[in-house]
């Protein structure tokens, strides 16, 4: 009886696919058993080199998979298994929701975009909440701490709150008279202005709603970004902050 090796990836698809989907694609296949007791020499010097047989490019598959391997473990989806000896893995809880949820890929790759470090003031509530799904509060407590950065840095009365605190932070300098706390006096006026409509329109688009309603969140990467606008607008805050500080900052 001749035994079938049915390929864990198709080749066309390791040819074509870069590395990260082709993991995406072998994890699935290795979560499809138990996902335990798995050796990378075994699966892909006996197991797959087996399926591939015939290909006129094995060994460049064979480098595909093992790449694809290398990638899911350094996302912590493929682990140690804690049952046998060192060279065997298993696929991580992680890892299995990922592979049987249809909503687990949104989840990673949102995760993904925030895996780098955030400003400090989305660190803790914001990133928790994130993790924990919760991805209405995470929003809303990001462009939070931006208003309360913004109030801070301009030293505006806590009467002025969202959209309107945006403005007179960042009202444009005109016909001579001064501007904002935070608007930078040496930007061409259009820039001064797109400014204070940036930082007016996140309030507006996502801190508002929230405050108001009841706001469906359903897709992690949404959240996600928000919090990564949450943190370039933070940072802007950092810088003018720092301009409207500095020594001749009155003379202009």
């Amino acid at each position: 009886m001749t035994f079938t090796y049915h390929a864990p990836v198709a080749a066309q698809q390791i040819r074509e696919l870069p590395t990260r989907d082709v993991a995406l694609l072998l994890l699935q296949h290795l979560a499809g058993g138990n996902g335990r007791a798995l050796q990378l020499n075994t699966f892909v010097g006996s197991t797959a080199a087996r399926a591939y047989e015939g290909e006129p490019d094995v060994g460049e598959l064979l480098d595909g998979l093992s790449d694809a391997w290398s990638w899911l473990e350094s996302r912590a989806l493929l682990v140690r298994d804690r049952t046998q000896n060192e060279p065997f893995r298993r696929v991580s809880r992680e890892g299995m929701e990922l592979a049987k949820n249809p909503h687990g890929l949104a989840r990673f790759e949102a995760s993904e975009r925030l895996s780098g470090p955030l400003h400090p003031a989305l660190e803790g509530a914001v990133r928790t909440n994130f993790h924990l799904g919760e991805y209405e509060l995470a929003s809303f407590a990001a462009m939070k701490a931006v208003e309360v950065a913004v109030r801070e840095a301009s030293g505006l009365d806590n009467s002025l709150v969202g959209v309107h605190l945006m403005r007179a932070a960042f009202q444009p300098y005109k016909n001579g008279k001064a501007g904002g706390p935070l608007a930078d006096a040496e930007a061409e006026g259009g820039e001064q202005e797109a400014a204070s409509a940036l930082f007016a329109g996140a309030m507006g688009a996502y801190k508002n709603p929230p405050s108001h309603r009841t706001v469906q969140f359903d897709d992690p990467i949404e959240a996600a970004e928000i919090i990564q606008f949450a943190d370039l607008l933070l940072r802007q805050v950092e810088r003018a902050k720092l301009r409207a500080q500095a020594p001749d900052a009155g003379a202009r």
